[in-house]
């Protein structure tokens, strides 16, 4: 199983996402680095994401939506913080309103993503960083822990084809 836990901390203001995937680091940061892998993922089964724009440098940006089920549609908004190709990637998560642009009156995050040599490959840990236990709260009301770990689950079937 390649999701190993998605745990929420109020104390340390967090929600990590940790997974043993089947490649080697290089392959794993292929998921990340290409938003037509990311499509394949990103968001849970019933809420697939399209990405709309994909800038992979610091500075710049991604914007994408997932698509519901009844065809409403949930927007995001990434800045790419730091990238350490291909082991690490840091990015300001944001929702967005239906223009793609961040804010929308919800919470943002600081994602760190790592990719390290271990497991079946590599331990992939995503950890997203709240400026309050309140906003933490508030995204694990609307299901984002269920919906990271199913997001991820969806890997092992990307990563079986190559």
């Amino acid at each position: 199983m390649t999701v190993l836990s998605a745990t929420p901390d109020t104390d340390a203001l967090t929600l990590v996402v940790t997974a043993d995937l089947a490649a080697p680091p290089a392959r794993a940061w292929r998921l990340w680095a290409d938003p037509r892998n990311l499509e394949r993922w990103w968001g849970p089964p019933t809420w697939p994401a399209t990405f709309d724009t994909y800038d992979l440098r610091v500075g710049g940006a991604a914007g994408y939506h997932m698509t519901g089920p009844d065809g409403s549609r949930a927007y995001g908004h990434w800045t790419f913080l730091g990238i350490d190709q291909p082991t690490r990637l840091e990015i300001e998560d944001s929702f967005a309103d239906e223009h793609g642009v961040p804010g929308a009156g919800m919470p943002v995050t600081r994602m760190v993503v790592t990719l390290e040599p271990g497991g079946a490959g590599t331990l992939m840990t995503i950890s997203s960083h709240f400026a309050s236990a309140q906003a933490l709260e508030q995204v694990v009301e609307m299901g984002m822990a269920e919906g990271m770990a199913q997001a991820v689950a969806q890997i092992d079937a990307l990563l079986a084809e190559g």
